[in-house]
């Protein structure tokens, strides 16, 4: 799979924008401020119907227009080429698929994949569960588009339940009849996300440990665990875990009501790295944190290419200036011919790698994008 025609209309300081690109790598280069990173973010948003920069669509719109539209023509393995647009006005956006355009989002994710390296991806280890649950929701959405409908429903139903929960807050004497229906609507489709999260996190497991061991040059092993807020078990069934998450609401029913919010469910749960048998967050060196996201990110790759039978599209964004010269080359190494990839970065002196010498160049100024003949030679 690769991007073939990407065109941007309005799109933040691209006013337009119509470029060709090689199916193998592209770098671009240009100065901090000048749009590399919103090149490599529409090819996101085109992936998955929104940024990873923000969530206020109105920022993606040029200065002044009424809206900013991403065109891209996707090319797969077996020739097919296939046309994806996505327009975003003021008061919400069209996504279009062959031209026609989709009643659901989760209809249109999983046209394009896309695997995204940049530097706050770093933190993956060592930031918020929040980040973490963000990760699983985004990679799993694009090998499984009907697990996108099952967290969109779980999220409007958590946000009804916690309104409930601020009303029952209030009273002496609560009745909690509506707020029983809201419990049970919430945990079917908690039972079918944990339970796709815990098949995502078996084949996640299965390419990101060898990976680690190699990038750790066979000195670390690497665990992958999910932390829940219900005790429910991997090998647990649909209806196992229904039953478990009833429970556990049950128990924390009262002092949800007491905290006017949801204490249980996907929502809150995590997962943990560890390497060695020891929790990467809190005793891993940050080469040991970076080599954890290092190889999760390739194992992604795999993952996706392991379900869907194509590679994904890899986007490094500003991120081999942060990894040293093993890691780098490990990384490079591994997408080599394989995978089309987006390299971002204010300069490419100091990286030294076949993969850079057969890339397309392209340097950026001021939202204009100029090729250039190849860098290194």
């Amino acid at each position: 799979m690769f991007i073939k025609q990407l065109q941007l209309k309005n799109y933040r300081n691209y006013s337009s924008l119509d470029v060709t690109f090689d199916n193998k790598v592209n770098v671009i280069i240009g100065e901090n401020a000048q749009g590399k990173t919103n090149l490599l973010e529409s090819i996101y948003i085109l992936a998955f119907t929104k940024s990873y920069r923000t969530t206020n669509d109105k920022e993606l719109i040029f200065w002044n227009e009424e809206f900013a539209k991403i065109t891209g023509t996707i090319e797969k393995n077996n020739a097919q080429q296939i046309p994806l647009e996505l327009i975003f006005h003021k008061d919400g956006k069209k996504a279009k698929v062959n031209r026609l355009e989709q009643e659901r989002l989760s209809e249109y994710i999983g046209n394009l994949n896309v695997v995204m390296f940049a530097p706050e991806d770093l933190s993956l280890v060592k930031g918020s569960p929040q980040v973490r649950r963000r990760f699983i929701d985004m990679e799993l959405g694009q090998i499984e588009p009907v697990y996108i409908y099952h967290l969109g429903q779980y999220q409007r139903i958590l946000k009804q339940r916690n309104h409930m929960l601020k009303q029952l807050q209030m009273e002496r004497d609560p009745d909690t009849t509506f707020l029983s229906i809201l419990t049970e609507q919430l945990i079917s489709h908690a039972a079918i996300i944990l339970k796709k999260r815990f098949h995502f996190l078996q084949s996640l497991r299965k390419w990101a440990i060898p990976i680690h061991y190699q990038i750790s040059r066979e000195l670390e092993e690497l665990e992958i665990s999910y932390i829940s807020s219900v005790e429910v078990l991997e090998d647990d069934d649909e209806e196992t875990i229904e039953n478990k998450c009833r429970d556990a609401f049950e128990k924390v029913m009262k002092n949800e009501i007491r905290r006017g919010t949801t204490l249980v469910g996907p929502h809150r749960d995590d997962l943990m790295f560890s390497i060695n048998e020891k929790d990467v967050k809190l005793f891993g060196s940050q080469g040991q944190q970076r080599t954890t996201a290092l190889s999760l990110k390739l194992a992604e790759i795999d993952l996706i290419y392991e379900h869907m039978g194509e590679y994904p599209i890899l986007l490094l964004d500003d991120v081999l200036s942060e990894l040293d010269d093993f890691r780098q080359s490990h990384l490079l190494s591994t997408i080599q011919g394989k995978v089309q990839t987006f390299v971002s970065t204010t300069t490419v002196d100091g990286i030294f790698h076949d993969t850079l010498k057969k890339a397309s160049i392209y340097e950026i100024e001021q939202g204009t994008l100029t090729p250039l003949t190849n860098v290194k030679e």
